[in-house]
């Protein structure tokens, strides 16, 4: 899947395939307003990509506390720009652009 792929998914509100990685599917629950459901799934993805994820998340929450401690988790620096920037960034770098 590719970045586009995955913005043309959002923008449809179209479920992605089955077989689309999990973190992925997370950031499409996200970006169609179902952060619980986003949140359900990064949380089970125990990698250093599924903890960005779920720092970002916890960044958009507003719960800075948690989220700084993803980030940690995954090895990066807290993010502080736009969130939407953060997402496309995460998505650029989960799909082969």
């Amino acid at each position: 899947m590719t970045l586009a792929d995955l913005e043309a998914a959002v923008t449809a509100r179209a479920p992605l395939p089955l077989e689309a990685p999990p973190l992925l599917r997370a950031l499409w629950f996200d970006a169609t307003g179902d952060w619980a459901h986003a949140h359900a799934v990064a949380q089970d993805v125990h990698t250093s990509e599924g903890s960005w994820v779920h720092a970002y998340l916890h960044r958009k929450e507003g719960d800075l506390d948690n989220a700084g401690y993803w980030y940690r988790q995954a090895g990066r620096t807290a993010a502080s720009g736009p969130l939407e920037a953060e997402w496309r960034a995460i998505a650029a770098a989960l799909t082969s652009a």
